[in-house]
């Protein structure tokens, strides 16, 4: 089979597989784009979900693996979060999510107890999110080599037809939208880690977001351009691939990004940016200007969308770079994450 030239790709020219590969920033898309991609003959765009056309009907598949350390925390666990995070790929890219099946990978010495609590997490969430377990398949490696515990999921949804998302699609003018605040996971599975000694009321937000993204379809409609949910290398290295993929430039308001007084302070200590670290129950979206206010609303009368905002707008210059303003009126580069300051957390 012929690779297929991808023209926004650099070759891969790594001579080693790193853990930065896996984080979700610049080291993670250059694998994708540079190496996998072209061999198996994917073309650009790269998204969340494929699309299929299946006797008339527009079908999206997405597949996800899932090695968190600690198996649980603070708000959730690897079961929940291996359906939430399928489920939120779907909704992301203008499906209804119809059935997802799933892979495990368990290691031998695990409690029975343990998998029995993880089973038993994917089948609420599976419940809370409406979207069935029809299938999936269980392997077992040696002690040591899986953590306990990992989860592959695959996910099926039909595509909305008043969803009509790309890239190419979003304006210059255009705002910004999130559902909530930002960085909680990845700074709640850091420190139920125990690397940082920091005492936080913080938990998860692993949920799904199909609820947003209904509301947004049934409020505006086709008034939305674009939509992620900002996971492995945060809100950052979403609205980057965006930027590079539409041409045009992010101009984000720093003060009204929603962002918790603990998740910031951890992010001080480690010298980190909050915009970098994984969400797994928050939505992004580009929204025209005419319906941004309309789509707000219907976040917010969504229960756990009570803090969505506007956080930001699409704009001709900077072309394809993300700037983040603060309230007086300083200006910051926003780059995607490089390395892989937050490993296991997704």
């Amino acid at each position: 089979m012929a690779t297929v030239a991808l023209p926004w790709a650099k070759r891969f020219t790594d001579v080693q597989i790193e853990m930065a590969h896996g984080a979700g920033g610049k080291a993670s898309r250059r694998l994708v784009e540079g190496l996998i991609a072209p061999l198996i003959g994917m073309c650009d765009p790269l998204t969340d979900s494929a699309y299929v056309n299946a006797g008339g009907a527009q079908l999206a598949i997405t597949t996800d693996s899932f090695v968190v350390r600690p198996l649980r925390f603070p708000g959730g666990s690897i079961g929940d979060l291996a359906v939430n995070g399928t489920v939120n790929d779907l909704a992301v890219g203008g499906s209804v999510p119809l059935a997802i099946v799933c892979s495990l990978i368990l290691e031998a010495g695990t409690p029975t107890e343990v998998v029995h609590a993880e089973i038993a997490a994917m089948g609420d969430a599976a419940r809370r999110a409406g979207v069935p377990i029809v299938g999936g398949d269980t392997k077992v490696v040696e002690h040591g080599k899986a953590d306990g515990l990992y989860i592959t999921t695959t996910g099926i949804g039909q595509v909305d037809p008043r969803a009509s998302l790309s890239a190419g699609a979003v304006r210059a003018g255009d705002r910004i939208l999130v559902t909530g605040h930002i960085g909680d996971h990845g700074i709640t599975v850091l420190l139920a880690r125990g690397d940082i000694d920091l005492a936080a009321e913080l938990q998860s937000d692993t949920r799904s977001v199909y609820p947003f993204a209904a509301a947004l379809l049934e409020a505006v409609g086709p008034d939305i351009r674009w939509m992620r949910d900002p996971t492995r290398g945060g809100l950052a290295t979403s609205l980057n691939e965006l930027a590079r993929d539409c041409g045009l430039g992010v101009l984000l308001d720093e003060e009204a990004i929603p962002v918790r007084d603990e998740v910031r302070g951890a992010c001080e200590l480690l010298g980190l940016d909050p915009l970098h670290i994984a969400n797994e129950g928050q939505l992004a979206a580009v929204v025209s200007a005419e319906a941004a206010d309309r789509g707000l609303d219907a976040v917010r009368s969504v229960p756990g969308g009570e803090a969505a905002a506007i956080v930001g707008r699409m704009d001709v210059t900077p072309a394809r770079t993300v700037i983040a303003i603060a309230s007086y009126g300083g200006t910051r580069v926003v780059d995607m994450l490089v390395g892989d300051p937050l490993p296991r957390i997704c």
